[in-house]
C-alpha cells in the first residue's frame, strides 16, 4: 500500500483519509494510459489539498478479472476499517459487483469510471457506489441513459492538463502526431487508409502509443503501410512519456485522433496546451473536449468516425490551405487559455468524496 500525504504551506487543508483502489498498471511505463494518468494525478492532488490518500493496487486482467484478481480485491475491501471512503477505479469496480455488493453498508463506496462498459454486470456493480465519478459530461450522461441511477449521485470531474509552451511545429504543417495506443479503438487503421489518400502531398506521421495491447492489430496496422509504401512516413513509435513526449507535441503540426470511441480525449488538451490544432473525429466526448476558443472557433477540425474518405479530405485541406492552417491554429492558441488545470479536478473529486462521509 502507498500512502500520500502532503502538508501545504502553514499546514493541511481540509480533507480526509481516502482510499483508492488501483489497477496494477497504474504506473507501468510501457502501457501508459489517459486513465491511470488521471488516476495518478488525483491522488497526488487530493494529497495536496489536505486529504491521506492510502493506494492499493490490485493485481489483474482488469476489466477481465480471474478468481485470484477478485480474491485480492475481497482481501483489500475485508482489511478496511468502517466508514472508510474508498474510491474504487472503473477498471476494477465494475467488473466486480459481487465482491463489492457485501461492502456497500459497511464502507463508503465511491466509483471513478472513465469508460462505459455498458453492460449489467457494470449496472449491478454501481449500484453499490454511494457517489459515481464519470471523467466527462459525455459519460454521465451516457450512465445516466444506460442505467437506474439517481442524477444526484452521478458527478462528473474533468481531466485537468498542466500549462506548456506553445509547440515551435514544422512551420510547413506536414508534421502530424497521432497519441493513443495503437488499437482498433484508436482507429489507427483507418489513419492509415486516409494518409494513403494523401501521399501525394508532404507529411510524415508520427504515432505515440502502446504497441502491446492488440498485437494481431498492430500486425495487420504493419501489413497496411507496407502495401501502401507508407512505412517510411509513419512511425509507429512506441509509447513515450515526459519530455520525449513533451518534445513529440512541441514539433508537431497537428494532432491526428481517428477514435471510433472516446469519452473525453486527454490528448485533445494536452496539444491545445500547446496552441497544437487537432484533427479528430466527431464522437462520444471529444467534440466537447475539443471546444471552441473565446471567439467561438473550432480549433481543429472533426470528421465523422470509421471514415478514411472524410478524414482523408480534412487531411488534404490543412496541408493544402495555409489560411485555415493559420485559422485553426490561433483559434487553438485562444483555446490554450480557456483550459483548467489538475486542482480543479481534485477540487471536484474532493467535493464529492467529502459528500459521502456526511
Amino acid at each position: 500500500m502507498r500512502t500520500w500525504q502532503v502538508t501545504a504551506e502553514g499546514g493541511t487543508r481540509g480533507g480526509g483519509e481516502v482510499h483508492v483502489v488501483l489497477p496494477n498498471d497504474i504506473d507501468d511505463p510501457g502501457s501508459p494510459s489517459g486513465g491511470n494518468h488521471y488516476d495518478r494525478r488525483v491522488c497526488r492532488g487530493l494529497a495536496e489539498q489536505g486529504w491521506t490518500v492510502r493506494e492499493h493496487a490490485v493485481a489483474g486482467q482488469w476489466p477481465r478479472p480471474d478468481r485470484s484478481a477478485r480474491a485480492v480485491l475481497a482481501g483489500v475491501l475485508a482489511a478496511l476499517p468502517d466508514g472508510a471512503v474508498v474510491l474504487i477505479d472503473g477498471l476494477v469496480a465494475s467488473a466486480t459487483p459481487d465482491v463489492l455488493a457485501p461492502y456497500a453498508d459497511r464502507l463508503r463506496l465511491v466509483v471513478l469510471v472513465h469508460m462505459p462498459l455498458d453492460d449489467e454486470t457494470e449496472a449491478r456493480a454501481l449500484a453499490s457506489a454511494r457517489a459515481v465519478v464519470a471523467t466527462s459530461g459525455w459519460t454521465r450522461d451516457r450512465l445516466l441513459d444506460r442505467y437506474d441511477l439517481p442524477a444526484g449521485r452521478v458527478h462528473v470531474a474533468e481531466p485537468g492538463v498542466d500549462p506548456a509552451t506553445p509547440a515551435t511545429g514544422s512551420g510547413s504543417g506536414g508534421a502530424l502526431l497521432c497519441v493513443a495506443a495503437v488499437t482498433a479503438t484508436k482507429g489507427h487503421d483507418v489513419l492509415a487508409r486516409a494518409l494513403a489518400q494523401v501521399d501525394d502531398l508532404p507529411w510524415t506521421c508520427v504515432c505515440v502509443g502502446a504497441l502491446t495491447r492488440d498485437p494481431g492489430f498492430v500486425a495487420d496496422l504493419r501489413a497496411q503501410l507496407t502495401a501502401t509504401g507508407l512505412t517510411d512516413r509513419v512511425e509507429l513509435a512506441g509509447p513515450w512519456t515526459g519530455t520525449r513526449l513533451d518534445a513529440a507535441y512541441a514539433a508537431a503540426d497537428l494532432l491526428v485522433l481517428p477514435s471510433r470511441a472516446e469519452t473525453y480525449g486527454m490528448v485533445v488538451t494536452e496539444a491545445l496546451a500547446r496552441g497544437v490544432p487537432v484533427l479528430g473525429t466527431a464522437v462520444g466526448g471529444l467534440p466537447a473536449t475539443l471546444g471552441r476558443a473565446p471567439g467561438g472557433e473550432l480549433p481543429g477540425l472533426l470528421v465523422p468516425p470509421d471514415d478514411p474518405a472524410a478524414l482523408a479530405a480534412a487531411l488534404r485541406r490543412w496541408l493544402s490551405d495555409a489560411d485555415l492552417r493559420g485559422r485553426l491554429g490561433r483559434a487553438a492558441r485562444d483555446r490554450r487559455n480557456t483550459l483548467t488545470g489538475w486542482p480543479v479536478t481534485a477540487s471536484k473529486l474532493a467535493t464529492v468524496l467529502t459528500g459521502v462521509t456526511g
